[in-house]
């Protein structure tokens, strides 16, 4: 483990604030975007291009991709329900789109107002834009693969689905493809299970991402079972703020303070100094005093004398 890099994620931007009805000032989400990355964390999920009549919280993506852009060595990712969102996402210059792709179709109709086979048009579509793009121009493109682990409006859903939806995406264009626990119902022998069969059929340079929930408290120990079978992207959230709007009950991204700890313990790179990190939420918080944040390891502190490979 020692020397291996992890990319921590961050999707509180987006994913956290999709959540919560407060809606936090640009100039604040500048500079926890800032805060944050200066702390270490390399990737950021900025926002989602969706109408502001939907999701006002997330009204000023394109303003955030343009920031972001300005600081040096950051992945600027945003989220895309569409071929729409997909060209402001483009003429914004984000550096990585997903797009969500429920396999529990009820969800998907609930989500983004579209069938399956609607959803792989339009992912169809977003890849011909981003391949009409300049080289070097070219975002990547990953599909989200939402409910993968089950859903709150249907219940279990078929692993045979799940396959069947990621290969349909990879064949629609996509470079990657990413499972997703959007409603927290994962637990580690699924996630191995799961992540094992998707690479099956995809490979395993094609899924090498996940995003957990911390729902049922399962989020870290999912996430360790990820690293067992060799994924190298974790999204998390700065303190925990998160889940999805659109399926009922799925609270709880896991916890970027204390994933980014666990992954330092255990002798992982992750770039993060915990020291800066931990102090990003005093940003969050002036510009969200009434929003509680989660996590044990600001609670607690660093242990004493600790400098990272905890034990090892």
């Amino acid at each position: 483990m020692s020397g291996s890099f992890i990319e921590i994620s961050e999707v509180g931007p987006r994913d956290g604030l999709q959540s919560i009805s407060p809606i936090m000032p640009t100039e604040a989400k500048k500079a926890w975007i800032a805060a944050e990355a200066a702390a270490g964390v390399r990737e950021i999920e900025v926002g989602s291009f969706v109408p502001a009549k939907i999701l006002p919280q997330l009204a000023d993506t394109a303003e955030l991709v343009a920031f972001a852009r300005t600081i040096p060595g950051l992945t600027v990712a945003v989220l895309v329900p569409n071929l729409k969102g997909a060209e402001a996402a483009v003429a914004a210059g984000a550096h990585k789109i997903t797009i969500p792709l429920s396999v529990s179709e009820t969800h998907s109709l609930r989500n983004v107002r579209r069938t399956h086979a609607q959803m792989l048009e339009e992912t169809a579509a977003i890849a011909a834009l981003i391949q009409a793009q300049p080289e070097g121009r070219r975002p990547k493109f990953e599909g989200g693969l939402s409910t993968a682990f089950g859903c709150t409006l249907e219940g279990v859903v078929p692993e045979a689905k799940v396959l069947e939806i990621a290969e349909a995406l990879m064949k629609a264009g996509c470079d990657e493809v990413g499972l997703s626990d959007t409603t927290g119902y994962a637990n580690p022998a699924q996630v191995k299970r799961l992540i094992r069969a998707v690479r099956s059929v995809v490979g395993d340079h094609a899924c090498a991402g996940v995003h957990l929930h911390n729902t049922r408290g399962l989020g870290l120990a999912n996430a360790l079972a990820a690293l067992d079978e060799g994924i190298t992207t974790l999204d998390a959230s700065l303190g925990g703020i998160g889940g999805c709007p659109f399926a009922p009950g799925a609270s709880g991204n896991i916890v970027t303070e204390d994933l980014a700890f666990m992954l330092a313990a255990m002798g992982y790179e992750t770039g993060v100094d915990l020291e800066k990190l931990l102090a990003v939420r005093d940003v969050v918080k002036a510009a969200l005093p009434d929003t509680e944040l989660y996590g044990f390891t600001p609670d607690a502190g660093l242990p004493k004398g600790f400098s990272g490979a905890w034990g090892l």
